[in-house]
């Protein structure tokens, strides 16, 4: 009787500690709850509604998330996206590449998670997962979704070129794809050509340094033009031009700002500056450059402006206040076309919460706010 009432404490206890484990594991999965910050007077008439901000999050730990700046009611909103799909249990996924917003449809690509997540801009609740391998940017034309992809395994030099997927955004299926040059990073439209920075970001030593040519109608690569190593943002301003950045080998290489003549298709400037993203507004290029070196083991950090139409680079600069001085690693950047804000992101130590910066048009802090791991990229809401 004894042996027999020890085995059924046995299982019980064995019960008990199941019921434990569960409990515990479900308090693990539950969903991240919005956080509301009010930052500023609410601006209900500005013909910007918000700015969705995606924050990448470390890889491997799916901790992608989803946070709004809400002019109309000048708040900050944390976890748009595990609030609004509680049903998501690994949440918006592994690594937030980049989004836009194009018509209803808020567009996030998720690279190491291989899908680009489509959301309802005004509640940014789910629509529909678009399967892509290994997708990094995502660009917008004609009714159409263009999606860059490395494809293949993370990492493995051994992988063939890349290509451009072509979403139907009516449908939110795939149309059409085409092969371009290794690990393809961003892309630009201008009239009926895709351009297409190629990087080959996966064979240092062997870096890719040509941007493809599309034909958008006939949806083949026409030529590639060749500009510099491990080319990564790619931007046309008005005229036609296309800003292009070379990260170059981070040894003795230095990272340099390329501009591309789209009537000829060739390269007609370089500046020997650092440029690590950029953003063009109202005829200025906005940048920063946060190159690292292997060789001191250090981070340089700038910042500057570049006017459009002489091609030269301003004296004066974005932040003015000393701001710049306490932000570590600057990590995403947007103007607001409209008031001329300038929104700069600090993804510090890269591991931690980033913090999200506003600056008048004059260069001064307006206000900061702490966003989710590793803020990065914008996506205006216009009314």
């Amino acid at each position: 009787m004894k042996k027999i009432r020890y085995k059924s404490q046995n299982v019980f206890t064995v019960l008990l500690l199941a019921v434990m484990l569960m409990s515990a594991c479900r308090k693990d999965l539950q969903v991240p709850k919005e956080e509301k910050e009010y930052l500023f007077s609410p601006r209900p008439n500005d013909p910007i509604k918000g700015i969705y901000l995606v924050n990448e999050g470390n890889m491997g730990m799916n901790k992608a998330s989803l946070d709004f700046v809400d002019f109309e009611a000048g708040q900050y909103r944390r976890n748009i996206y595990s609030e609004a799909n509680p049903l998501q249990v690994k949440g918006l996924g592994d690594v937030g590449n980049d989004a836009g917003v194009y018509g209803s449809k808020l567009y996030i690509v998720v690279n190491i998670s291989n899908k680009v997540e489509v959301l309802d801009v005004k509640t940014g609740k789910r629509i529909q997962q678009i399967n892509i391998t290994n997708c990094r940017y995502i660009t917008f034309n004609k009714g159409k979704a263009y999606v860059s992809a490395y494809l293949g395994q993370v990492g493995n030099p051994a992988e063939p070129n890349g290509i451009v997927a072509e979403i139907d955004t009516t449908t939110l299926s795939e149309v059409r794809r085409v092969k371009v040059g290794r690990q393809p990073e961003e892309m630009a439209i201008v009239k009926d050509k895709l351009y297409i920075a190629n990087s080959g970001g996966y064979s240092p030593g062997n870096y890719e340094r040509t941007v493809s040519v599309v034909d958008l109608n006939s949806f083949t690569e026409t030529k590639r033009i060749d500009v510099a190593i491990n080319l990564h943002r790619l931007k046309a301003d008005r005229f036609g031009d296309l800003y292009v950045t070379s990260r170059g080998d981070y040894l003795d290489t230095h990272s340099k700002l390329f501009v591309i003549d789209t009537q000829t298709d060739q390269v007609k400037l370089q500046y020997d500056i650092a440029v690590s993203n950029l953003t063009i507004s109202n005829d200025v290029v906005y940048f920063y450059g946060s190159e690292w070196s292997h060789n001191t083991g250090k981070m340089t950090v700038s910042y500057g402006m570049l006017d459009v139409l002489s091609k030269k680079v301003l004296d004066t600069k974005f932040i003015t206040d000393g701001t710049d001085k306490n932000i570590v690693i600057p990590y995403g950047i947007a103007v607001n076309p409209f008031t001329k804000e300038v929104f700069v992101t600090d993804a510090g130590n890269y591991v931690s919460p980033g913090v999200l910066y506003c600056f008048s048009p004059a260069g001064v802090k307006q206000w900061k706010v702490t966003t989710g791991d590793i803020p990065a990229h914008f996506a205006f809401v216009y009314r």
